[in-house]
């Protein structure tokens, strides 16, 4: 039975955080603490769990967190205005918006509103635009973090097939843009739910990514043997235990483990290097509002 190489995105993003704590420290000694805004309308869990677990990491890279809480009634127009008197403060250097959002607020106008220097998450159609001319005014976050681990482990991509299974605007797409990009230089794939005889497409890549949302979708005839495979998935599996769930990814481990050479976990993988890309959009974001080469 094939042993893959598990790929430890905790440890990746655990190195990521140190360097990224270490420069916030040489920024701080010249008089600049990075700042990151981050609004949340409404109780959404899931979004009150990830809104705490950014707090906890820009409080360990010494950065500032504006958490600003609004009501579940809260006003498109409320907050517009917010977003508008955050672009014009100067010790803000990023601005999160955390989605979904109330239903009643026109969630394409929020993403319009941020100053696409401030855009961390790189959601705005500015820094979208600019990420396909390949000049990305940041990259996105979890795309990102697939990249870097593939980089840090140094599985190769150059001349590569990969294939990205999900085209939502926050992973699939973006991700297929970087990768077709002249500095990593692989083939690329985009695979979605109108793709006829997805396995066709899987079995040719390289790499694999599945970002669908959809528990154990990706099993083990579906890979070809010794592929790197990335499982951005992060699904809420109901169960017996006191939590009542438990996560799991879009790919079936136990099939997939014994065909690939690297495989990523579910939890462990991608998952904490969102946030790791995260606080470096937000360092580098203070870097430039203040104009540091270095």
């Amino acid at each position: 039975m094939n042993n893959p190489i598990i790929i430890d995105g905790k440890a990746i993003a655990a190195e990521i955080r140190e360097e990224v704590r270490l420069e916030v420290e040489r920024l701080k000694e010249r008089g600049i603490t990075p700042c990151l805004a981050v609004i949340l309308a409404g109780e959404n869990p899931a979004s009150l769990s990830y809104v705490k677990a950014k707090k906890k990491a820009l409080a360990q890279a010494g950065m500032e967190g504006r958490d600003i809480r609004l009501p579940e009634t809260v006003s498109e127009g409320e907050l517009l205005s917010l977003i508008a008197a955050l672009n014009a403060d100067n010790k803000v250097h990023g601005i999160l918006v955390q989605l979904p959002l109330p239903a009643h607020i026109n969630q394409l106008s929020v993403i319009n509103a941020p100053d696409p220097r401030k855009d961390v998450d790189c959601f705005h159609p500015h820094s979208v635009g600019m990420l396909f001319l390949g000049q990305p005014v940041f990259v996105p976050c979890t795309p990102k973090g697939v990249v870097v681990l593939l980089e840090r482990y140094n599985i190769p991509v150059s001349g590569k097939n990969v294939v990205v299974v999900g085209r939502s605007n926050i992973v699939g797409k973006p991700l297929s843009v970087l990768f077709s990009q002249r500095d990593l230089n692989a083939t690329v794939t985009l695979c979605h739910t109108g793709t006829a005889d997805l396995p066709l497409h899987t079995r040719q890549a390289d790499i694999l990514v599945a970002a669908v949302g959809k528990p154990g979708f990706i099993r083990g005839d579906m890979v070809k043997t010794g592929a790197a495979v990335i499982d951005v998935g992060i699904n809420r599996v109901p169960d017996g235990s006191e939590k009542g769930y438990h996560i799991v990814g879009d790919v079936n481990f136990d099939e997939v483990a014994p065909v690939a050479a690297w495989i990523t976990p579910v939890p462990g993988g991608v998952g904490p290097m969102t946030i790791a890309m995260l606080m470096r959009n937000v360092l580098e974001a203070a870097k430039r509002h203040n104009l540091v080469s270095h």
